[in-house]
Parts: C-alpha cells; structure tokens; sequence
C-alpha cells in the first residue's frame, strides 16, 4: 500500500515488531523512529505521513506532546495512540486532543487490520472535502498515472486530484460524463495509481452483456455446466482477482441482472455456474455511465441499492465545451502521432483553431481526435487549416464573428440564460433542492453541481 506511515516510540524492538506486523498487512512505506524529538522535527522540516502511531510513554517528550505537536505542524496526519496502560480517562484525552484511536499493547494484527484502514479512510475523505473548499488546487502525489490525460483546465485537474485520493482506497467509483470524455482513461489511471496497478484491470461494456450469459461471463463456469462444455471456465470476476473491474456504462445493464451484480458488490463472493462451492475474490469496482441515474431511479428502471452501492467515491467529467482551454492542448497532441514531423505549435493555423473552440463538441474529446485524425490525412504534411476540417465547423467562425457585439443586440451566453433561470426557480421555491430539480427536469446531484458553480451553498 502506499500509504507513508511513521511508527514512533523509543523501544526499537517493539517498533520493529510492530513494523513486522504491518508489513504482513501490506504496508510498505514505513518510517520507524525511536526518538520522539526527531520524528517532531521531521514534521516541523515538512515530512508529509498519512498515519502515526505514537507511543504514549517516551523521555524528552511524551505521546501527549507529540500528538499536540504533529496537530499543529500537520493536522492532515491522522494519529493513533499506542499505550501498555488501559485508562479510560486517558484514552479520552487523546482522543479529544485529535487522536483517530488509543490502542493498548501488545496490538495485535487483526486489531491493526481494523483500525488502520477505518484512520486511512478518515483521512482520505477529509482530504477531498479540503480539495472542495480550498481555492488553490493541489498538485498530483503521483501524476504519472494520470499523464495521459491531458488538460489544463482547474474542474479538470481538480477531479484528477480527487481521483488520486480515490485511488488509494478500496471504496467503488462511479465516473459520470457525457459520451467521449474519457471515462475509462480515467477508470485506467485510478486503477495504476491504486495498490492493485499490478493486478488485472478488466473493462466490460455493460451493453453488450448478454442476458442469457450473464451469470457465465462474470462468474465462470464449472466442467460440464453445459452440454458440450469442454472444461471450466474463468469468469470476469475470477479472473480479475486483486485486481479492478471497470464496468462501463452501467446504466445499460437490463434491470433483473443488476439484483445478481449488487449480490457479488455485497458479499464479495459468488458461485460458478453448474457448482455451490463458493469463490471469494477481492476486487475493485469502478462503474461509469452517461445516463442521468437519479432519473433513471426515478422511473425504475435502475435499481436505487446498486446505485448506492456503486457511489461510493464519485467523479463527474466535464464536457468539452466547459474546457475550451483544453482543445489548442488536445489538439497539438493529437496532430504530433498523426504528422511527428511537423514542428511543434505549426501543426494547426491560428483559423483552424479558432473554429475548434467555437464548436460545441457534442462527442467531446473523441469527437476531437477523430476530426483532426481525418484532417490531418487530408492536410498531407501541411498545417490543419479551415478547408481541412469538416463543413459545418468552417462556417462556425463566421458567424460567430459577424456582430461585434452580440449583447448590443440582445443575445446573451446559453450558460448565462440557464444560470439566472435556475436559480430563479431555485429561489422561488424557497430554496428546495428537491423540488426545484423536478420543476427543472434535473437530477438533485445535477442541480447541486450547479448551484455549487455559481457559488451557492
């Protein structure tokens, strides 16, 4: 696991079987340190830890002091206090002054199993409700699972951000957007910024499951489970052991088949078909879809549990046409796999480009790179210009540029009209979310996301 955690306490034997036990568990990036003034200053120099556990009893400065310490100089570190004294009343002080438990030696493994996750969670959420709130927007820990996608837009970055702390944990993911935005780029970088990067990542396309196949594509088969059958069979989820399992568009999954896949999200085990034995695997779900499922819920025709259950982190991807300041990007890197020769900044003419940004880009960035792929072919080694590109986007320029001042003549942005409507609505039903998102025909997520744009709480 990724997690960085420092064990402090001035018994080096202990802190070396203590550090034993959390190897076993899977935590590798440990820092031991048997002398509380220095694991004080490590903090004070900027050492960023997920997770310290701090013995209470130490010379020069006791676990009290330490834990007050590593609150002041970095309250982002959850703190577990380990004790060999059982009392109430101290136990309580610490947890009063900050500490996520109080644990009392020896600790065992399982004990340790528990409560390390439930501290890396807390810390996980806390951290993403601090990247809503903050106006600056964090740098990416580990940006190299996430290079491929490109962009320089902050709603962008800031869901990239989120996905990273996203990726540490186990909790499922339900990335929403419109067709073409990269959903499963994005379910790929989770999955290698995750601990499971080194296990299988498996994308289905809940569309093409076919019904009467279900239950032998996903759960396996056992030999002889069907006439002709040669052998066993593996199914997705077995296969996928340890590792992801990417399930697009899962708004398109027939209703009776999401009750036998909300089983397998419960338990966590399943059965092949033509066997009772029962097979346990460990697996991460990340689901995407287009589909507006609040909508969906509310005709019944998705099951309310199974989204529930799916939502545990969610991540909602702009369209294109909100990040304009992405297409000059997208599109020089783009043009650099079709024309590599080309010199950089000279693959595109300021015209072209120009009628790039005033399309709306129903298909988003698919949309894009297969334009400029076509252009590109046609443009044989030359810059991409306007006669390159297809003939509803040419014109797009020209009538954009006809009246120089397009609010003289009463026209305002789309995005402005929809701005003061909603929140007219908004406001005049009291300020009811739930009612103002059925007169607007919007989902209550949808119409939060907005409100939140426009500033209101």
């Amino acid at each position: 696991m990724s997690n960085h955690i420092i064990l402090i306490d001035d018994d080096h034997d202990y802190l070396q079987l203590l550090a034993g036990k959390l190897q076993d568990l899977g935590y590798a990036d440990l820092r031991l340190a048997d002398n509380p003034l220095e694991a004080a200053a490590a903090f004070e120099r900027g050492e960023l830890f997920d997770l310290a556990l701090i013995d209470m009893t130490m010379p020069d400065m006791d676990g009290m002091a330490l834990l007050d310490h590593i609150k002041n100089t970095s309250p982002g570190t959850e703190c577990i206090m380990v004790t060999a004294i059982n009392e109430a009343r101290t136990a309580v002080e610490c947890l009063r002054r900050g500490a996520y438990d109080y644990l009392v030696k020896p600790v065992a493994k399982d004990v340790l199993a528990l409560t390390l996750p439930r501290a890396l969670e807390r810390k996980r959420l806390l951290d993403i409700l601090d990247l809503e709130k903050r106006q600056s927007l964090a740098e990416l820990v580990n940006p190299a699972p996430f290079a491929p996608i490109l962009t320089q837009a902050p709603a962008m970055r800031r869901v990239l951000k989120e996905a990273e702390l996203h990726a540490a944990s186990n909790v499922p993911i339900l990335i929403t957007g419109e067709s073409g935005t990269g959903k499963e780029l994005l379910a790929w970088a989770i999955h290698q910024a995750s601990p499971r990067a080194r296990h299988p990542f498996t994308p289905i396309n809940m569309a093409s499951v076919s019904a009467t196949l279900f239950e032998a594509e996903f759960f396996g088969h056992a030999r002889g489970a069907f006439t002709g059958a040669a052998g066993a069979r593996t199914g997705f989820l077995e296969h996928t052991h340890h590792g992801t399992l990417f399930l697009d568009e899962i708004g398109d999954l027939p209703l009776e088949l999401q009750g036998k896949l909300l089983r397998v999200l419960q338990e966590g085990e399943f059965s092949r078909v033509g066997s009772s034995d029962r097979v346990r695997v460990d697996l991460r779900f990340i689901a995407a879809t287009n589909e507006n499922l609040d909508r969906m819920i509310a005709r019944k025709a998705f099951r309310k549990d199974l989204y529930y259950r799916i939502r545990g982190g969610w991540l909602h991807l702009p369209p294109l046409r909100e990040r304009p300041e992405d297409i000059p990007l997208l599109a020089e890197a783009f043009l650099s796999k079709y024309d590599a020769k080309a010199p950089a900044g000279r693959r595109i003419t300021p015209a072209a480009l120009a009628a790039l940004a005033a399309y709306g880009w129903p298909g988003n960035v698919r949309e894009l790179k297969s334009m400029l792929q076509s252009a590109a072919n046609l443009a044989q080694g030359a810059p991409v210009d306007l006669a390159h590109l297809p003939e509803h986007m040419r014109a797009l320029p020209r009538r954009a540029a006809a009246p120089a001042h397009p609010v003289e003549k009463g026209l305002r942005p789309l995005a402005e009209v929809e701005k003061e409507h909603i929140l007219s609505v908004y406001n005049l039903l009291a300020q009811n979310k739930s009612q103002s998102a059925k007169v607007l025909g919007l989902g209550l997520n949808t119409l939060r996301r907005k409100l939140a744009a426009y500033g209101v709480e």
